[in-house]
């Protein structure tokens, strides 16, 4: 006789699978259908007639009635129950354990369910002894329970089982996940259990997910981490807050994605550290809300960005050049559609480019490009140049900055556009996190789409000016301030180019800075020869060519030899962190003691600010010394692959990122922008 069962809770699903073990000392021909099958149809078929000393296949067949009827796996998950077989064998027959195809997901109110749709069949192998009689045996009998759920309901069935011929025996083999041959090694630790399955490196993966066959050990619904080593896949996944956290062995099946997959058994042995991360959806699911409040919070960052100092200059001028220019209707609606279309384009443009590095095997986050000395110092000359103009020094021939003088138009609204785009995208950080963590996660198509509300939301104030004319009415009156304004306005771009003065140090030393200076000077005395000439009507910009060129010339050379990233100061911290990396944190949390971390960079204004305002402050120092925490900082200023695929895995884009671990638990992360009593409130609370 052969009887298996797996079930999960609630209450009531319990005390049905509690009914059917008190009932299992009845033999299977004396059971009797009580629920019937309605609503999922069995049938029990032989694959031919048996042979002596062969191994013999029979198949269960379930078949819904409707397309909303689903069964579940042997291990259904949060909720739902395994089915109950028994099988009247002749002596010395004996039946193995059954064989699944790759089931599938079911995500209800935060419970995961392992289900099948449609018709499926589960094949039980039989060993027949070698002296078996064949001639004139009965027919297998026996009698089925099992599960048949909805969306919205569950319902018990039951059949009394007789096998008869038939069925596609070939397809139900291949559809069952085949077992690998080598063994797989898995580890507990940190409450999170982390498998090594042997799988060639050339093997496709779709969107994998692990389905372990053991119960209450693994929290299903959790995301699961995937990396490459090699010829091995490494699975990460978060333990069962319900569950006991041990097993001896541990067996599973590794979907692909669809209907493939692979059956492993795993014993306790070394898992690889470390990899190629793989980003699927199912991580996604562990990340990140609905696309709707993604696209939102795309599209509110996105305006918030122009208060920002180095963008909104340029849209307030920009806004008042439609205020001067007058009321013509389709001039400023094409305006507003060319500036609109140059924002998206350009914030569209950097996302698909980190996106296209980070598929090349680049580990980058948002704002790479600050973490990239020779893009720092191009900004540091635009930042420049911008604040010349708005000063009057001279004026840009393609982009209309308010005065009157550049060239206005479709044109030239597109290049502002550009132009606010990039000035303002160092800026993203703090108010879209989510939706810039989700894109790294989510499929191109849905983290370009990201993007571009970003863009559209940093557009929107000036296509809402171009389209509404009660809008630009509301402006000032064009007049002399106009141009007061607009050399006011040079001072936060100034502001601007002296942080990136001051970024351009951290990232490659004073010696490189220096060099850059003297690089942005020999641009700025070009300027103001190519403004002369232009006041005095004169052509201007081959001069600009022949004084700069040398300073372009001398960066060249000097810069690359100057470059020398400085390392951060660590001692100068009043908490004493320790240096992140993979090691210490391990260490750190393995010491019982609470662990806080912080990821930073010397280019991000919210991170400095959090870190004046919170973090660095002696009643936070005093607070974590009184605690025993262990403070740990991750600098991000320069690339770290590191530290971006830890980020990665928490689901964020860059920095700001705090982290804070209790004893022997998950990091919860903290928000992105603390307050002064915050950490030190925290930390008061773990003595």
């Amino acid at each position: 006789m052969f009887a298996a069962s797996r079930f999960a809770f609630p209450a009531w699903f319990l005390v049905l699978a509690l009914a059917v073990l008190a009932a299992s000392g009845v033999s299977a021909q004396q059971r009797e259908a009580r629920y019937g099958d309605d609503n999922i149809a069995v049938e029990l078929l032989a694959d031919g007639a048996p042979r002596a000393g062969e191994e013999w296949m029979l198949a269960l067949r379930f078949t819904p009635s409707a397309p909303e009827w689903h069964g579940y796996w042997s291990n259904p998950g949060d909720a739902g129950l395994g089915m109950v077989v028994e099988l009247n064998l002749p002596e010395g027959w004996t039946s193995g354990a059954p064989l699944y195809p790759v089931p599938k997901t079911l995500l209800i109110s935060g419970l995961m369910n392992h289900i099948y749709e449609g018709q499926y069949a589960v094949l039980i192998p039989v060993s027949v002894p070698a002296d078996a009689q064949i001639d004139g045996i009965a027919p297998v009998t026996g009698w089925a329970e099992y599960l048949a759920c909805t969306d919205k309901i569950c319902v018990p069935q039951d059949a009394v089982l007789r096998a008869g011929q038939g069925g596609d025996f070939s397809r139900w083999r291949a559809e069952v996940a085949p077992l690998l041959d080598a063994k797989a090694g898995f580890a507990i630790e940190a409450g999170t259990l982390r498998i090594g399955i042997p799988l060639p490196s050339a093997v496709e993966l779709g969107e994998p997910h692990v389905f372990i066959a053991n119960t209450r050990l693994v929290d299903y619904a959790a995301f699961q981490t995937f990396w490459r080593d090699g010829d091995r896949l490494v699975v990460e996944i978060p333990l069962s807050k319900f569950g006991e956290g041990e097993a001896a062995r541990i067996e599973g099946i590794l979907s692909f994605g669809g209907e493939t997959g692979v059956r492993f058994e795993a014993a306790p042995g070394e898992v690889p550290e470390g990899g190629e991360m793989i980003v699927t959806m199912n991580s996604a699911q562990g990340f990140t809300p609905p696309l709707w409040s993604l696209l939102l919070g795309a599209l509110v960052g996105g305006l918030i960005l122009n208060i920002m100092p180095c963008v909104f200059p340029i849209l307030s001028l920009k806004a008042l050049s439609l205020a001067r220019a007058g009321g013509n209707e389709a001039e400023a609606r094409a305006e507003g559609l060319a500036y609109t279309a140059g924002v998206v384009l350009a914030c569209a443009a950097l996302g698909a480019i980190m996106l296209a590095l980070r598929a090349g095997g680049e580990q980058v986050g948002w704002a790479f490009q600050l973490q990239e000395p020779s893009v720092v110092i191009a900004l540091l000359v635009l930042a420049t140049v911008i604040t010349l103009n708005f000063a009057g020094i001279f004026e840009l021939p393609s982009i209309d900055t308010g005065n009157g003088q550049g060239r206005s138009g479709v044109r030239g609204a597109f290049a502002t556009g550009l132009l606010a785009a990039v000035a303002a995208t160092p800026c993203t950080g703090p108010f879209m996190a989510a939706a810039l963590g989700a894109a790294l996660l989510l499929p191109a198509p849905l983290a370009l789409l990201l993007f571009a509300a970003l863009g559209l939301g940093l557009a929107l104030p000036f296509l809402l000016i171009g389209f509404v004319p009660a809008l630009r009415r509301m402006l000032p009156k064009p007049g002399a301030w106009m141009d007061r304004f607009r050399r006011a306005m040079a001072l936060p771009m100034a502001l601007t180019a002296l942080a990136l003065v001051w970024l351009t140090a951290q990232l490659g030393g004073k010696g490189f800075a220096l060099f850059a200076l003297v690089v942005v000077m020999g641009i700025v005395i070009a300027l103001f020869v190519v403004g002369r000439l232009q006041r005095a009507g004169k052509m201007a910009w081959p001069a600009f060519g022949l004084i700069a060129a040398p300073f372009l010339i001398f960066g060249a050379f000097a810069l690359p030899a100057a470059y020398a990233p400085p390392s951060r100061d660590l001692a100068a911290s009043l908490l004493a962190p320790q240096a992140f990396s993979r090691d210490a944190l391990a260490e750190a949390r393995a010491s019982g003691q609470p662990v806080f971390i912080w990821f930073t960079a010397d280019w991000c204004v919210t991170c400095k600010v959090n870190e004046s305002v919170a973090i660095e402050r002696e009643a936070t120092a005093q607070a974590f010394e009184d605690a025993g925490v262990i403070a740990m900082v991750g600098d991000w200023t320069v690339r770290d692959e590191e530290i971006t695929q830890f980020l990665t895995e928490q689901g964020a884009a860059g920095v700001p990122l705090y982290l804070w671990y209790e004893p022997g638990q998950e990091g919860e992360q903290l928000p992105q922008v603390l307050t002064p009593e915050m950490l030190s409130e925290r930390a008061s609370r773990e003595r």
